[in-house]
């Protein structure tokens, strides 16, 4: 149970170049996994974004294939004593020639963090995704991104994404003015103000300020201070008060602002992410629904990948875990071919690089080396 709990795998998705691969890019840094982000279309340092491994994703800079990575995570204001999150993040391709890729992912995935350009709004390909997750009820977390740049109004965008996406919001984070007046953003969810520098890697100066204090108009200025209060007030006024069951049953979409690129606002989003997001749900397969704590294990196949490992030909298909604990060399039937398969190397992800494993816990994604055993929809079972 301890290890249930302590999971969330979730996808990123949106519409192309809203900005997802740079928030993966940008959770990594702060899970510990990458040392420094690449900018993605940098074309003068010679460095991609972790999660675009292929060759093809190189020279387009879009993600083409669904990548897995994961870390663990603990919160800085959490009770260090305490075991960290583990983290599973699927980075999706937004372009609508891969769509299928993401819409198999969303079956593989607890809740689902959605990205919108701040000044392109809700586009046509975040709309098709949102639908898969109504008709799924999985939980989303809305991430407005690119606040350093001019864009709509924050509460016209709000109003956007709730008549575009059909679903009730509640700002969890809020931005001071924005593009070159950018000021940073105020985490109404913790009640402490962030003040914007503009920097890829990880620095970002927190301060509490009481929201009626003269010092936040020091920080900020009169005028936004000013105006940062009355739209606080309205936030009050217009949304209900945030209610984490009504996020998990999938009615409420909490709303962070930040600039991924910037590195800003993503902290607050992940660690408010892993708090009150769902960890591993029963999965519904045809005969019955399994429950994550069923001592057997069970799990099914979401994804097949061919040429992950550029010096071996051999495909790769991404087990989803839903109940037990896979273990290394067991026997597990192989439910459509009704034969018994072992894996002596199963591996974790890290986009390309892969490690392998002993064991894995409901909600983890799993490696299988496969010679053409396996089509998308195949279930094992011990």
């Amino acid at each position: 149970m301890n290890e249930i709990e302590r999971r969330r795998t979730f996808a990123i998705i949106s519409h192309p170049d809203a900005g997802k691969t740079t928030l993966t890019e940008k959770l990594l840094l702060f899970g510990g996994q990458i040392q420094v982000a690449g900018a993605v279309k940098s074309n003068k340092i010679k460095k991609t974004a972790t999660s675009d491994w292929m060759e093809i994703e190189k020279q387009r800079g879009i993600s083409v294939s669904t990548s897995v990575m994961e870390f663990d995570y603990l919160p800085p204001h959490a009770d260090q004593s305490l075991p960290p999150y583990k983290v599973n993040i699927l980075d999706t391709p937004g372009h609508q020639d891969f769509a299928e890729d993401t819409f198999r992912t969303l079956t593989a995935v607890d809740s689902a963090i959605i990205v919108i350009d701040g000044a392109k709004g809700v586009e046509t390909q975040t709309r098709k995704l949102m639908t898969v997750c109504r008709m799924r009820k999985t939980p989303v977390i809305v991430y407005i991104n690119k606040m350093d740049r001019e864009g709509k109004d924050p509460f016209d965008l709000l109003d956007e994404v709730e008549s575009e996406l059909q679903i009730k919001v509640r700002p969890l984070s809020w931005p001071i003015n924005q593009g070159a007046r950018f000021k940073g953003v105020y985490n109404i969810y913790e009640q402490n103000l962030n003040l914007f520098t503009p920097n890829k890697q990880m620095v970002t100066e927190k301060v509490n300020v009481d929201i009626n204090s003269s010092e936040l108009d020091e920080r900020v200025g009169e005028q936004d201070a000013e105006k940062l209060r009355e739209d606080l007030e309205m936030i009050d006024g217009v949304y209900d008060t945030f209610d984490v069951n009504k996020y998990l049953d999938a009615e409420i979409a909490p709303v962070f602002f930040g600039s991924a690129l910037n590195n800003f606002g993503v902290q607050e989003l992940l660690d408010c992410f892993v708090e009150i997001a769902p960890n591993p749900r029963p999965t519904t397969a045809e005969e019955r629904l399994v429950q994550p704590e069923e001592p057997k294990f069970t799990g099914f196949i979401f994804k097949i990948t061919a040429n992950i490992d550029p010096n071996h030909r051999s495909c790769t298909a991404f087990c989803k875990v839903c109940s037990g604990k896979f273990v290394r060399n067991a026997p597990y039937l192989h439910v459509r071919n009704g034969k018994t398969v072992r894996f002596s190397s199963p591996t974790q992800f890290m986009a390309q690089k892969k490690n392998t494993i002993d064991e894995a816990y409901p909600g983890d994604i799993v490696g299988l080396p496969d010679n053409g055993i396996f089509k998308i929809g195949d279930t094992l079972t011990e």
